[in-house]
C-alpha cells in the first residue's frame, strides 16, 4: 500500500478532498458535481454515489468544447459550466452538491460553479 506524503502540494490537496468527501455524497435527486483539474484539461461530472453511476460528464476533451475553439482556461471553464448545466437540466436535474475535489474555490473552479448556477443548477 502506498503511503501518502501529506506535506507535498498534491498530498495536501488529496487530504482536503478526502475531508470534503466524508461530508458530502450524491443521490439521484441531488447528485454530486465533481470538478477535476489537471495540467492540460478540466473534467466535470455529476455523480450518483448511491448507485455508483455518472449521470452527466463534460470535459475539455469533449467535441462540443473543441468546436468552440476553447482552451481549458478561465473562459473555457465557464463554457464547461454552461455545458454541464444544459445537460443536467435536460435530465431534469436542478439541485446538485458541489465537490471541488480539494481545489481552492477560485479561478477555474469558481468559474465553473458560477456558470452552472447561471445555467439553472442550484447548489
Amino acid at each position: 500500500m502506498n503511503k501518502i506524503n501529506y506535506k507535498t502540494t498534491k498530498g495536501k490537496r488529496l487530504r482536503r478532498h478526502l475531508r470534503v468527501r466524508r461530508k458530502i455524497s450524491g443521490t439521484v435527486a441531488c447528485p454530486r458535481m465533481c470538478v477535476s483539474i489537471t495540467a492540460n484539461n478540466i473534467y466535470v461530472q455529476l455523480i450518483d454515489d448511491e448507485n455508483g453511476v455518472t449521470l452527466v460528464s463534460t470535459s475539455s476533451l469533449d467535441p462540443k468544447f473543441k468546436e468552440q475553439n476553447a482552451t481549458p482556461n478561465l473562459a473555457g471553464a465557464e463554457l464547461l459550466g454552461t455545458f454541464t448545466a444544459e445537460r443536467a437540466v435536460a435530465l431534469n436535474i436542478e439541485q446538485v452538491v458541489f465537490d471541488r475535489s480539494g481545489f481552492r474555490y477560485h479561478g477555474r473552479v469558481k468559474a465553473i460553479a458560477e456558470a452552472a448556477r447561471k445555467g439553472g443548477l442550484k447548489f
